[in-house]
């Protein structure tokens, strides 16, 4: 039995590892992918892998793997990428994984060049992608510098300006704190909706020469194909819609296509190589195939798809405002829990000052009972010697007969006697006025007393209805005609099909207060530009934006005209 080979398969966040068979043919292969992860928008969908020439290519998935030019290495390497994309992010993506996949291969393809985008959109852009990774702006967790170690802007972007990267990351954390409460996933098609109306989104660009050989850009997208010419990839100079093809076919290096007009010439160009035109060709299938198909009814499988998806997603709502509302109780509980400390601290000052006051209206008392102990004494002493100057009178008045020295010394003895009484009588008025005077005090201090005893006791307790209540929360096959003919046919009438994509605004010209912000940012950002460092990208943007065009206004001006006025266009470019 045939020993089995390995395979790596790396999608835009994950790599996978298979072992296949000699037999497995590309789709096997791909069906096994997108079955690993999930993914049921195949369509969109590819295998790219590099050749032995070096050149990027898609698998095709109606082969053996092993009978095609995959460059021998242990393992084989492939990337799982979006080969197709949609007209309409918000209308045609379906499954959060499909949102994630393209998010992920378009920021890359910004954030490297291979998509151009202006300074001020990649500002907005960076904003929606930090969204999209951390969530909600948090300025606690979210401090100065917390984005240093992610990939935000082109770095052309960073390069053609003077700002540090502190000053990058404070103009998108303003714009990053206005996208408060939106989910991980509207982020993400934020992003893309607005990705989606960048010139070069979602386009091939081929190398092709005119009947007259002036080399020139094919560009293969959702909406049709266009012509560049060689300097300016942003701008197409003709456009067909798809709606317009009725046969694409090539021999050799020669590719023809013929239009529904049939009065139109056909629209001939060459490619370099034969491989090329393969390529172009597989590419204007698909395209083609999903172009017509958006124009039809949903299929049951794709209508149970939305349903499903839709259910997700309200699921997902339901349960993001369930967090959110744990969330705001959380914060409702740590708030009061702050209150309550707060209110502790300031009541454990109002005991301290209490019992500061308690002590003072103690002391006071202490005083009192003192200075009433002191009178009491005072006035014992003054009866004492009333007493005694009493009976020293009575003494007198008995002996009359006294002799003269004798009664004279005891005259001089009341004398003093009476003096003593007196002094003593003004010691105790003194005191018995200041005991009064004590008295208020003491009643002052009783009072004082008693409310300090009540407030102490209303410090050291809380109503019920403050504490703090608990919670428990805490692809398909794409090549159905056989690309070695190189011939593919369409049927029936494309003569009326709708083409929407003509009467489309790009996102930001629908937001006012966006399109503002941005005008002030490009503004700023002009001031600290150095214009030495432009790119032709950058001129030919500017250019773009002086004469009031987009990627729509130049859209229905590139398709104006029958389409033979526009294949003379082309044949005299």
């Amino acid at each position: 039995m045939p020993k089995p080979v390995n395979v790596r398969v790396t999608t835009m966040d994950a790599e996978l590892e298979f072992a296949i068979q000699a037999s497995t043919t590309g789709k096997q292969l791909f069906d096994q992918v997108v079955k690993t992860i999930g993914l049921r928008e195949i369509w969109f969908f590819g295998l790219q892998y590099t050749d032995t020439k070096g050149c990027t290519t898609w698998l095709k998935l109606n082969k053996r793997v092993l009978s095609q030019d995959v460059k021998k290495e242990n393992p084989l390497l492939f990337k799982f990428r979006a080969k197709f994309f949609p007209e309409d992010v918000a209308d045609e993506i379906i499954q959060e994984i499909t949102l994630k996949l393209f998010y992920l291969q378009v920021k890359s393809a910004i954030l490297t060049d291979e998509i151009y985008c202006p300074p001020e959109t990649s500002v907005l852009l960076a904003s929606y992608a930090v969204q999209a990774k951390y969530g909600d702006y948090n300025s606690a967790m979210h401090t100065e510098g917390c984005l240093a170690n992610d990939k935000l802007l082109p770095q052309r972007v960073i390069e053609q300006h003077k700002l540090t990267r502190d000053m990058w990351d404070e103009r998108i954390t303003n714009w990053w704190m206005e996208h408060k409460e939106m989910a991980r996933d509207d982020a993400m098609m934020e992003y893309l909706k607005i990705a989606q109306d960048l010139e070069m989104y979602g386009v091939n660009y081929f190398e092709i020469k005119n009947k007259k050989g002036t080399d020139l850009w094919l560009g293969v997208d959702a909406l049709g194909l266009n012509i560049y010419e060689k300097d300016d990839k942003l701008t197409p100079k003709i456009g067909f819609p798809w709606s317009e093809i009725r046969n694409i076919s090539f021999n050799d290096k020669k590719f023809v296509i013929k239009p529904i007009d049939k009065k139109a010439p056909d629209f001939v160009f060459f490619a370099p190589r034969l491989r090329i035109n393969k390529r172009i060709l597989a590419l204007c299938m698909g395209n083609h195939e999903l172009y017509m198909r958006r124009r039809k009814p949903d299929t049951i499988e794709v209508q149970q798809m939305k349903q499903q998806a839709a259910e997700e997603k309200t699921s997902r709502k339901q349960e993001r405002e369930k967090l959110k509302k744990e969330s705001e109780l959380r914060a409702e509980a740590e708030r009061k829990q702050q209150e309550y400390a707060e209110r502790i601290k300031k009541m454990q000052a109002e005991m301290e000052r209490h019992q500061k006051e308690l002590m003072e209206a103690q002391d006071t008392i202490r005083r009192l009972e003192e200075q009433l102990r002191q009178v009491q004494a005072a006035k014992q002493e003054y009866e004492v010697k009333q007493l005694e100057l009493q009976k020293m009178m009575e003494r007198l008045q008995d002996e009359k007969h006294m002799e003269a020295d004798a009664k004279a010394r005891l005259e001089q003895e009341i004398k003093s006697k009476a003096e003593e009484v007196e002094s003593i009588k003004r010691v105790v008025e003194e005191k018995d006025a200041q005991t009064k005077k004590l008295q208020v005090e003491v009643e002052e201090a009783r009072r004082k007393q008693q409310e300090v005893a009540a407030a102490l006791i209303a410090a050291s307790s809380t109503p019920d209805h403050h504490h703090v209540a608990e919670h428990e929360h805490d692809e398909q096959d794409d090549e159905t005609t056989d690309i070695q003919t190189g011939d593919l046919n369409y049927s029936g009438s494309n003569e009326h099909i709708p083409r929407p994509e003509e009467e489309r605004n790009t996102e930001i010209s629908k937001k006012k207060t966006l399109n503002d912000q941005l005008t002030t940012l490009s503004a700023e950002l002009n001031e600290l530009r150095e214009d030495s460092k432009l790119t032709q990208e950058d001129l030919l943007h500017q250019d773009n934006r002086k004469k009031g065009r987009d990627k729509y206004k130049t859209l229905r001006e590139i398709r104006k005209g029958n389409t033979k006025r526009r294949v003379d266009q082309f044949e005299n470019m």
